[in-house]
């Protein structure tokens, strides 16, 4: 009788256990879905995570496969499986359900900076994938059945090996639908935005304080305009295409858009989409240097949305980064603007205060000056503050209205929002870290001169070849601040101590722990009732280094 006779009770089983299989598999995968998403469905960032040491998934993977086949090895010597067709040879596949169990519990207990989304794209890959791995799990049990029968069905156990492939596989064979379907959506996008010719479209990019200058610009273009911005980050093709095609409406005279990007030519394809008028680079660094290769990559990158500007459009850059002022100075618009503390930028900024509650300032404007009071805090969010008030002026809002806008601003979260909570201040600057931003952070954890102060750090990450040097310059200057360090998870671990060595840090109050959960724990023990605290939560690991 053949194998895939439908008379076949072997095969009937074979299939139901291929879909139970199949949907195990894909919770299984979750990790790997997520790495995949994470990394824009690029399999670059995909591959860079797999080949890291520190995807531990695999390996545990390698382990769930290795001590079910084991049972069912046992299992299948037991009941004389070789010998005897019975019904004892499904017995080793409940060992490989419990290990499976006990695998996606632990996985889902782990806190996840940025969870797997389920987006439509994310449905149809997952439908995709579920299918793959229905015939694969299929095909191994009729293999193992014809040539390796002591095993039979117990084959199922070694298939979660093969979803690191499976996952990208399924990627590619989605990718051409996924391909007409994106182009589609943008295709809407493009022609609703064509036909708002009233519209003024505004760029926003750079290798840090993306998201915190569009907030910021917002509110000062608020005090004249009706505008629209794109929620949270969303900073990618398909992100920007449904703020136009979901949040656009017909009211609004501005859109702003935050433009991210990985490698060349990832800005040059949201200009294409939106086709910006005006646009700020909020400054050029390290961050990405991973996927970009070079800091002279990351430059020609966001000069694509300089580059995209009409004749008459407005571009500022922001002066205090030097590879930004640089761009600046190739710039051939006429009516580009540097923003920077210096003399060389049209808006000044002077009589800067800055204290652990807030900022005070002026702003000079021509022949005008108005006072400045803000919540925020650090010199980095000055820069941010210079570069949005310099378009917004350009733009027509008065100087008047961007104090007022100024004083209403409000931390954003996870970006050096502050935090109070009896005798403790809590700096949470978690959501992302730049060489910039963590200086910045250093420097507004030194205004806190009566507290104890602590950080808690994985380091920066997607440095490239420069991430240790990086590490170990933001340690020195963590050295010279803080009381305690608490250096999370082993990423960066070398470097963050090599640069604590040498400080005025006691070596004795630094601490190194393996998760987020420990490194709260430790700051626990710190903490005492008897003496004022500010705790600095400084980065947050992406989950491609979890």
């Amino acid at each position: 009788m053949s194998f895939f006779d439908l008379s076949n009770i072997h095969f009937i089983l074979a299939f139901f256990i291929s879909i139970a299989n199949a949907a195990l598999l894909c919770l299984i995968s979750v990790k790997f879905l997520q790495i995949l998403q994470l990394s824009g469905y690029k399999v670059r960032g995909y591959k860079v995570w797999l080949k890291d040491t520190k995807a531990r998934y695999i390996s545990r993977i390698a382990m769930l496969c290795f001590l079910s086949l084991a049972c069912v090895l046992v299992t299948n010597a037991l009941f004389d499986v070789y010998h005897k067709d019975s019904i004892y040879s499904y017995l080793g596949l409940i060992f490989y359900v419990y290990f499976s169990i006990v695998f996606i519990v632990n996985m889902v207990n782990v806190p996840q900076k940025t969870p797997l989304n389920q987006t439509r794209r994310m449905a149809r890959l997952i439908t995709c994938l579920f299918l793959l791995c229905m015939a694969i799990t299929l095909i191994l049990i009729w293999l193992a059945t014809e040539y390796v029968y002591f095993i039979k069905f117990g084959v199922v156990v070694l298939t979660p090996i093969l979803l690191p492939v499976l996952v990208p596989l399924a990627h590619f064979i989605m990718l051409p639908l996924e391909n007409l379907i994106r182009l589609s959506y943008i295709k809407r996008a493009k022609k609703k935005l064509n036909k708002r010719t009233d519209l003024i479209k505004i760029g926003i990019t750079g290798s840090y304080a993306k998201t915190s200058v569009k907030y910021i610009l917002f509110e000062m273009l608020n005090e004249k305009y009706n505008v629209c911005m794109s929620p949270r980050s969303y900073n990618t093709p398909m992100g920007l295409t449904k703020v136009v095609l979901k949040y656009l409406k017909p009211e609004n005279e501005i859109l702003i858009a935050e433009m991210g990007a990985k490698q060349i030519g990832d800005i040059s394809y949201l200009c294409n989409i939106i086709k910006p008028q005006h646009a700020i680079i909020t400054g050029i660094g390290s961050q990405h240097l991973e996927t970009f290769g070079s800091v002279d990559n990351i430059k020609k990158t966001k000069n694509e949305l300089i580059l995209s500007l009409p004749q008459n459009g407005i571009a500022v850059f922001n002066g205090q980064s030097a590879e930004c002022k640089s761009l600046y100075n190739e710039c051939k618009l006429e009516n580009k603007f540097l923003s920077s503390f210096g003399e060389d930028s049209e808006l000044k900024v002077k009589n800067v205060e800055m204290t652990s509650e807030g900022m005070f300032f002026e702003l000079e404007y021509k022949d005008k000056t108005k006072k400045c009071s803000c919540k925020l805090i650090g010199r980095h969010n000055l820069e941010n503050i210079l570069s949005s008030a310099t378009l917004a002026l350009k733009l027509g809002v008065k100087l008047d209205s961007i104090a007022k806008a100024v004083s209403d601003l409000q931390p954003i979260s996870h970006r050096l929002e502050i935090i109070k909570n009896q005798n403790i201040t809590i700096l949470d600057d978690s959501f992302n870290s730049s060489v910039e931003g963590s200086t910045a952070a250093v420097e507004v954890l030194s205004l806190y001169k009566d507290a104890v102060k602590i950080c808690i750090t994985p380091g920066l990450v997607e440095m490239g070849a420069e991430e240790y040097n990086v590490n170990k310059n933001f340690a020195k200057q963590l050295g010279e601040v803080c009381d305690y360090v608490i250096i999370v998870n082993k990423v960066n671990l070398q470097a963050l101590q090599d640069g604590l060595k040498d400080t005025k840090i006691k070596q004795e109050n630094v601490f190194a722990v393996d998760s987020l959960k420990n490194a709260k724990q430790k700051l626990g023990e710190l903490i005492t009732h008897e003496k004022k605290f500010v705790v600095l939560f400084e980065n947050d690991l992406p989950d491609n280094y979890t």
